[in-house]
């Protein structure tokens, strides 16, 4: 038992770490490739690294007004959540270090923790610019909510009617593990295509990057949320936003894609796992490149009545059709 937890302690650390490493190589990534597509020369790729390291070593100021103990400790609840959920998703291609049945329901819970913490601590910042940005971020959490709740809970219903009975598969290792793609037929087929392009589209809005970064919007609100904060406060919501957006891939990844290159060659041991991983890092850099970079340069910064039209309307009617079409599949 000793052995097992300690095991679970390293193998932990060893993913928060390279999965933050890893975060901020794509946030360069997609500041980099932004500006080259926007005929910019863009910041260096380590430039993540320098601002995390800059703002650690930076003052850490409270405002006066501010609720002292709750502004300091919603960015550490920001990304123990955010860290957390990822212990509970597939990660190049294996199984989930906490998964368990049950699991895709607490990582829906636990992706709206990070949100609901720079709310709290918007409000306790006390700053009217902070207080906009936390109100509007209240706002597009319950507007892309639904799509990704029925998203998540239409693939495990699913797979439910194909697995035998009793099997975990509100699970997101079970669900990485059994594609649904060799299970249903040609209408299931198009209803996973409309459930994936839903997930693509609640993704940047998970993040808050263009056009859905209305509740920081510095040109309108100074930053919103994170005006009044500073310092290692700063660079923990900052972190937390790199490990969130290894967390929205490798989900969108293990429920989609999740597929590896290993059995396909043939190999086995040391040499498949490598394989396997790299082609994961392509797979995820394609979902950040299509959902978060291609989004943010295509389209400019929405209005937050246009968001929740968009997500209450088009996006959860996408997601219902998805479902429908799973269900209508499983007739014919």
């Amino acid at each position: 038992m000793t052995v097992s937890i300690g095991n679970a302690i390293w193998q932990g650390m060893l993913i928060l770490f390279g999965a933050g490493v890893l975060g901020l190589v794509y946030k360069g990534l997609d500041r980099k490739l932004a500006a080259q597509m926007q005929g910019r020369i863009g910041p260096p790729l380590r430039q993540p690294f320098f601002d995390v390291i800059k703002l650690m070593v930076k003052e850490n100021i409270v405002p006066d007004k501010a609720v002292g103990w709750l502004f300091n400790l919603m960015p550490v609840v920001c990304l123990a959540a955010t860290a957390t959920a990822l212990l509970y998703v597939p990660l190049g291609g294996f199984a989930p270090l906490l998964g368990g049945y049950g699991d895709l329901i607490l990582v829906l819970y636990l992706l709206a923790v990070p949100s609901l913490a720079m709310m709290l601590g918007g409000f306790a910042a006390s700053s009217p610019y902070a207080t906009i940005g936390a109100q509007r971020e209240m706002v597009m959490l319950m507007s892309y909510e639904f799509p990704l709740a029925i998203t998540l809970v239409g693939l495990a219903w699913r797979l439910s009617i194909a697995l035998p009975a009793g099997s975990q598969v509100f699970s997101l290792g079970v669900l990485a593990a059994n594609p649904l793609w060799t299970v249903v037929g040609p209408l299931g087929v198009i209803g996973l295509l409309l459930l994936f392009v839903s997930l693509m589209i609640v993704t940047p809005a998970e993040l808050s990057k263009i056009p859905f970064d209305i509740p920081e919007a510095e040109t309108e609100i100074a930053g919103g949320i994170l005006a009044e904060y500073s310092g290692r406060n700063l660079a923990l919501f900052y972190l937390a936003d790199a490990l969130k957006l290894v967390v929205m891939g490798s989900l969108i990844v293990g429920l989609f894609i999740p597929y590896g290159l290993s059995g396909i060659f043939e190999l086995t041991g040391f040499a498949a796992g490598l394989v396997d991983v790299a082609f994961y890092l392509v797979k995820l850099f394609a979902v950040v490149f299509v959902s978060v970079i291609v989004v943010r340069v295509a389209f400019a910064r929405l209005k937050i009545n246009q968001v929740t039209r968009l997500f209450w309307l088009p996006v959860t009617a996408l997601s219902f059709l998805g479902l429908i079409l799973l269900a209508l599949d499983r007739i014919v």
